[in-house]
């Protein structure tokens, strides 16, 4: 999808950017790596160098054998200067952590090593993550340093609140979890992208795209997503037993918040209904917070009238207490219980026999074990929708609360698998199974 530089200075931090590469790279971005000759004392080059199937560098003449490219693309062939090659082909350079030290270095203009001396080339967007002590960050020169970066238009991504690496230490200075990087990062790739499909130039922070980029989102896959609107729900819904209990189900909403997430980064406006989700939101993702299988209904029945595709990942509740309790059910002296239950509303349905022409009903059916691909198949008439997408929730290694998922995708003409993958990765192909739809209707 994209390329991105990740600068990682000196700090206990450094261990979270193995993760971000993790992340990042399981979502399709190519990734290279340069750390400072401190940050080797906390996590070792071959780690990353692993992670990333490319060579680390941390001097400024060093040899690159890969010659400045990125994974997948072709090296030059010339032998070219690391700090200018490596922000040359990427799409965004990230340093995380940024210490306090190569803070002010920046903020000074300095190049002393390779990771300040690609932040000063740097024509793309820059991203920084500070992480340190919290007397270090609030200090008034951090913090001078830091103003002085964003009003350069350089990105800060702020600290977390918590506890810090030396003993009993609290306060500001976290390195911010990298999922959430992630999300800054590609709502920033998506903004440059944005510019320079509109032939919007000078842009601070935005760099035109480097020669030979092919992204795996094209131009004219955003131009077929730019200004649609796409409803999204996620998660799983609780019907209340009492003021205290409730009715529920296991899903995380992790597939519906990667759907969002991805259709927004091909250009689409979203709306994401999102029910019971203690994940981050995604970045640039109008979110509505639901609860029962009522409210989920009521938000879709507010937006879906002018959205032009529906997915609808939740794990909506067939059934609910007939009758809850205000307060809170006593146990006294009650051998058993018996609550007597009632159906929801089919909301998918109700808002199928509403759809008008142009619209792209998409349906997930979560089953469980031999048989569950035939019911997902049912679904494709009895909704009256466009595509049905089966997974197997009888396998502990995918779906509920998993960050992987293996399904198959359903529609008229044909099945199409997808082999277990990061959500991330699934929610692409299931956009891409979207936009053929709509582009055969």
């Amino acid at each position: 999808m994209a390329r991105i530089l990740l600068g990682v200075s000196g700090g206990i931090a450094a261990y979270k950017a193995l993760e971000f590469i993790r992340l990042a790279s399981g979502a399709g971005h190519s990734l290279r790596v340069v750390q400072t000759p401190t940050s080797q004392r906390f996590v070792g080059e071959a780690s990353f160098a692993a992670l990333t199937g490319a060579p680390v560098l941390t001097d400024e003449f060093e040899h690159d054998p890969a010659r400045g490219a990125f994974p997948g693309q072709e090296s030059p062939t010339h032998q070219p200067l690391s700090h200018l090659q490596l922000v040359a082909n990427a799409d965004l350079y990230l340093i995380a952590p940024a210490s306090a030290n190569t803070l002010a270095k920046l903020a000074g203009g300095l190049a002393d090593n390779l990771l300040t001396s690609c932040a000063l080339a740097a024509t793309c967007p820059v991203v920084l993550a500070p992480a340190m002590n919290n007397h270090m960050y609030e200090h008034a020169a951090t913090q001078a340093n830091i103003e002085l970066l964003r009003a350069r238009g350089v990105h800060i991504v702020e600290p977390d609140v918590g506890r810090l690496a030396s003993l009993g230490e609290q306060g500001v200075g976290r390195l911010a979890e990298p999922r959430g990087l992630l999300e800054v990062c590609e709502e920033l790739l998506f903004k440059a992208d944005a510019h320079r499909a509109h032939g919007e130039h000078g842009a601070p922070g935005v760099a035109e795209p480097p020669a030979g980029a092919s992204p795996e989102v094209s131009s004219k896959d955003r131009s077929a997503w730019s200004g649609l609107r796409v409803l999204i729900t996620a998660g799983g819904t609780r019907e209340p037993i009492d003021s205290v209990r409730y009715i529920g189900n296991s899903s995380s909403g992790r597939m519906g918040f990667a759907l969002a997430k991805a259709a927004r980064q091909r250009g689409a406006e979203v709306t994401l209904v999102a029910a019971n989700v203690a994940i981050q939101e995604p970045a640039g993702v109008t979110v509505r917070r639901v609860r029962s299988a009522a409210e989920l209904e009521q938000a879709c029945e507010r937006d879906f009238p002018a959205c032009d595709v529906l997915l609808m990942a939740a794990a909506v509740a067939d059934f609910r207490p007939a009758a809850p309790e205000d307060a809170k059910i006593k146990k006294g002296g009650r051998s058993h219980l018996t609550i007597e239950l009632e159906p929801t509303p089919d909301v998918l349905c109700g808002l199928s026999g509403k759809r008008r022409p142009g619209q792209t009903l998409v349906a997930f059916a979560a089953e469980h074990g031999l048989g569950g691909l035939e019911h997902a198949r049912a679904k494709l008439t009895a909704k009256g929708v466009d595509a049905v997408v089966f997974n197997d929730i009888s396998r502990t290694d995918i779906g509920f609360d998993s960050t992987a998922n293996e399904v198959t995708i359903l529609t008229d003409g044909g099945d199409e698998r997808v082999a277990r993958a990061e959500k991330e990765i699934v929610a692409e192909r299931i956009l891409d199974t979207v936009e053929r739809l709509r582009a055969s209707a």
